[in-house]
C-alpha cells in the first residue's frame, strides 16, 4: 500500500535484503528512512515518532530492539522467501516526480534531538549522474558498500554501481570497523572504488597487507577534513587516484570535488570546485560575496538542495533561505555553517565551522545533542 511521499523506515543490518528494501521503497514511490541498528534505542524510537513511517521493514533477529505501535512491522525475509507470489514479468508503473522525496536521513540537532533531512529525487539523480560523468566506471569496476546507510555516502555506494552495471560488494555488518577484514575483502573481490572518511583512511593505510589491494583505482574521501599529511601517506602506500569531496546531508551528498595530486605546492587539501548544476557562494553575515582570500560562510545553491527539515518549519526557513543572486523566487541557498575561502585560482579551501558543531569519524555532532 505504499505510495507517493509515504515514508518507510528500514531497520536492517547490511545485507542483500537492505538493497532490495531500498529499491522497493523507491519503486513504490515512497521515501526510505534508514535506522542504523548500531544507534541507541532512544534515538531510533525518536526517529520513528518524528518520521511517522507507514511501515517499518526489518529482519527477524533485530526486530525486538525497536518498538512503535503506530507503525506496521514487516520482516522482509518472510515476504521474499515465504509468501512472495510469482513475480510479474511486466514493469511496475511508477508516478514518481523529480521533486518527490527519495529518502529522509537524520543528523544531529543542536536542540538535543536529531533532525530529518528530506532529500528529493532530482538532487540525488544529479549527484549520481555527475559522479558517473566524472569517474566513468564500467561493468569492469567493483564498488564496496561499507558505509552505514544512515550516512548519505551510502546512497551513491548502493545506487551508482547498480545504474552503471558495475559490481556491488556488500561488506558484512560492522565490517567497516575492521581494517584487517576490509583489506582481505578488497583484495579478494578486486574492489576498484571505495569511500573512506579520512580518519578511517589513516587506519586502512597503516593496516598490514594493504599493498595487496592492487585493484583499487580510486578512493573517495569526504565527511571530515583531509590533511596534507594523510594525502602524502596515501600516495606512498597506494597507486590509485584520491579525491576529496565536500557536502552536507542537506545537499544530496557532495557539492564540491577535488582531485588530489602527489606533488602539490598547496599547504592544505582543498575541497575544490562545485559539481554539475551546483553553485557555491562564500558570503559575509550581510549575504555579500567575500573577496578572494577572505573567509566567508559557505552557501549552496542548485538542484541538489534538500526540500526541508522534516517537521522543522522554523529551522528550514532559517537554513534554506531565498537566493539573493537570482531572479527566480523559488531558488534557495542552504547556509552550511562552514567557513571557507577562495584561493587565487578560484579553488575553495575549507577552514572549519562558524559554530560549535564537531565531526567525528565523518558524523556530525551538535554539542546540545551531547549535553541532552
Amino acid at each position: 500500500g505504499i505510495g507517493l511521499e509515504q515514508r518507510v523506515a528500514v531497520y536492517m543490518e547490511r545485507s542483500l535484503e537492505i538493497v532490495i528494501a531500498l529499491l522497493g521503497v523507491l519503486k513504490a514511490g515512497g521515501a526510505y528512512v534508514p535506522l542504523d541498528p548500531a544507534s541507541p534505542s532512544e534515538r531510533l524510537n525518536f526517529i520513528l515518532s518524528d518520521a511517522k513511517p507507514s511501515v517499518l521493514l526489518t529482519q527477524p533477529h533485530i526486530q525486538s530492539r525497536v518498538s512503535n505501535s503506530a507503525t506496521q512491522l514487516v520482516c522482509l525475509q518472510e515476504i521474499l522467501f515465504d509468501s512472495l507470489p510469482q513475480p510479474s514479468s511486466s514493469a511496475v508503473a511508477s508516478a514518481v516526480k523529480s521533486d518527490d522525496a527519495a529518502y529522509v536521513i537524520y543528523t544531529s540537532g543542536s536542540t538535543g534531538q536529531p533532525k530529518g533531512v528530506v532529500n528529493i529525487h532530482s538532487g540525488i539523480c544529479n549527484r549520481l549522474l555527475w559522479m558517473q560523468d566524472a569517474y566513468q566506471i564500467t561493468e569492469a569496476d567493483c564498488i564496496l558498500q561499507k558505509t552505514s546507510f544512515s550516512f548519505d555516502v551510502s546512497v551513491w555506494e548502493f545506487f551508482w554501481p547498480l545504474f552503471t552495471g558495475a559490481r556491488l560488494v556488500i561488506a558484512r555488518p560492522e565490517g567497516h570497523k575492521d581494517s584487517a577484514y576490509l583489506v582481505k575483502l578488497i583484495a579478494a573481490e578486486r574492489v576498484t572504488t571505495l569511500h573512506f572518511v579520512p580518519s578511517m583512511l589513516q587506519v586502512f593505510l597503516d593496516s598490514p597487507g594493504v599493498e595487496q589491494c592492487i585493484n583499487i583505482k580510486r578512493i573517495i574521501c569526504s565527511g571530515e577534513a583531509l590533511s596534507l599529511k594523510l594525502q602524502e601517506r596515501f600516495f606512498t602506500r597506494l597507486q590509485a587516484d584520491l579525491y576529496n569531496l565536500y557536502g552536507p546531508t542537506e545537499a544530496a551528498i557532495d557539492v564540491t570535488h577535488w582531485h588530489c595530486t602527489p606533488q602539490t605546492s598547496l599547504s592544505t587539501v582543498p575541497i575544490g570546485r562545485p559539481i554539475a548544476n551546483t553553485q557555491i557562494y562564500l558570503l559575509d553575515p550581510r549575504l555579500q560575496p567575500v573577496p578572494i582570500g577572505v573567509p566567508g560562510e559557505l552557501h549552496i545553491g542548485g538542484v541538489g538542495l534538500a526540500r526541508e527539515y522534516l517537521n522543522r518549519d522554523k529551522l528550514s526557513a532559517a537554513k534554506f533561505i531565498p537566493n539573493p543572486f537570482t531572479n527566480y523566487p523559488e531558488e534557495r541557498l542552504y547556509k552550511t555553517g562552514d567557513l571557507a575561502r577562495y584561493l587565487p585560482d578560484g579553488i575553495i579551501e575549507y577552514l572549519g565551522r562558524i559554530d560549535f558543531q564537531v565531526k567525528l569519524i565523518g558524523y556530525r555532532f551538535e554539542l546540545g545533542d551531547i549535553e541532552a
